[in-house]
């Protein structure tokens, strides 16, 4: 039988197997309190849609017979997940999580690829003499000039992740007065510039937003984020950019093809 610390959650096999083993549930079938709450609660969020408001704390314990502490963890896992988010009407349900490719391609592209409107707001354009590490990655001299651009990104008005990219500024030297901030990066420097991209090193880990990260997203600081480490060349294989891109861990995921 289930203590008062745990209940028991029907065994279920994933239909197209992209859930967890067992959905998570350990073979002797008994889970602790907020992950069977949650389990019941994944039904109401697809009754409800996008965008319907879940119920109150309140209303989830008296309907499920729990704490509202329980109700909280339930609620913060769901969150994590992407499943919830906050707006001003209180804890409504998320749409899908926005897929990225793996690939050498602008945010803009990917974002309106999946039918949002991808938007930007820049933070600061500064100008800075480039350190002896970065110079090394951009191939010019230690303490020639280097741009600094930084912009919070954004899919249908949602702020969703935070871009900062390295340029010499040789290479872009007018940066400053012809590029719209709230524009592609990469369409500026094919349109404008006549640079393209020929290929990049790209590594990908997870990590938790810094408290001014975390401020300019608009998430809370234990948010787990998705972060990309970019260094792109132009077609000629000379160094271009070293970018640092920082994505929500609930609201995007990223995919590859693998070819043999």
């Amino acid at each position: 039988m289930a203590t008062s610390r745990e209940r028991t959650v029907p065994y279920e096999i994933p239909e197209d197997g992209s859930a967890p083993v067992r959905a998570g549930i350990p073979e002797h079938g008994r889970v602790p309190k907020y992950y069977w709450l949650k389990a019941r609660i994944a039904p109401l969020l697809d009754e409800l849609g996008e965008g319907g408001v879940l119920p109150t704390e309140r209303e989830l314990a008296l309907r499920y017979e729990v704490s509202r502490e329980t109700v909280r963890q339930a609620l913060r896992e769901l969150l994590l997940e992407g499943r919830l988010r906050r707006s001003g009407r209180g804890t409504v349900v998320a749409g899908p999580k926005m897929e990225q490719p793996l690939a050498l391609a602008s945010y803009t592209e990917g974002v309106r690829k999946q039918g949002r409107t991808p938007g930007r707001t820049l933070i600061g354009l500064e100008r800075h003499p480039c350190p002896p590490a970065l110079a090394r990655e951009l191939a010019i001299g230690a303490g020639e000039s280097v741009w600094h651009l930084e912009r919070v990104l954004f899919a249908d008005d949602e702020r969703v992740g935070l871009e900062s990219t390295y340029i010499a500024v040789e290479r872009v030297p007018r940066l400053d007065r012809d590029f719209e901030p709230d524009s592609s990066f990469y369409g500026y420097l094919r349109e404008e510039m006549g640079l393209c991209l020929g290929d990049a090193d790209e590594r990908l880990e997870t990590v938790l937003a810094t408290p001014r990260e975390a401020l300019l997203i608009g998430t809370p600081p234990g948010l787990p984020m998705l972060l990309i480490h970019r260094a792109s060349r132009d077609e000629e294989g000379r160094p271009l950019e070293r970018v640092r891109l920082l994505y929500r861990g609930d609201r995007f995921s990223f995919s590859v093809r693998l070819e043999g």
